[in-house]
């Protein structure tokens, strides 16, 4: 596997996602995520842990769908915890995620809901 690089930031994974899917990087796009991450994806079900998100990835790069970075919103932090959201270019309502620091210093999803009802 390629050594990818890692978010230093909470708000580089939003970026890095759009980057990783534009490339149809499946094993990328789950590097982004805690080994127990939760996916709320697809809409009304939760994905848990890696394996599973890593097949939803495969899927959601599968489709005809165009990538784009979108406006981060003010990052809420609390120690080692951060909230990101995104305001969503298709008009989904918005996008939000818990990102944990880790040991190393770089950041993870560990909680990620991609769209919200309007």
């Amino acid at each position: 596997m390629p050594e990818r690089k890692t978010a230093q930031q909470p708000e580089d994974l939003a970026l890095m996602f759009v980057e990783r899917a534009q490339s149809k990087d499946a094993d990328g796009l789950t590097e982004l995520y805690e080994a127990d991450a939760v996916l709320a994806y697809p809409p009304g079900r939760q994905t848990v842990g890696r394996d599973a998100i890593h097949a939803v990835m495969e899927q959601l790069i599968s489709a005809p769908v165009e990538f784009k970075p979108e406006e981060p919103l003010p990052t809420l932090r609390f120690g080692d915890l951060a909230l990101t959201s995104t305001r969503p270019a298709d008009g989904t309502g918005g996008r939000v995620q818990v990102a944990r620091r880790q040991a190393d210093g770089s950041w993870l999803r560990i909680i990620d809901r991609p769209e919200l009802p309007s």
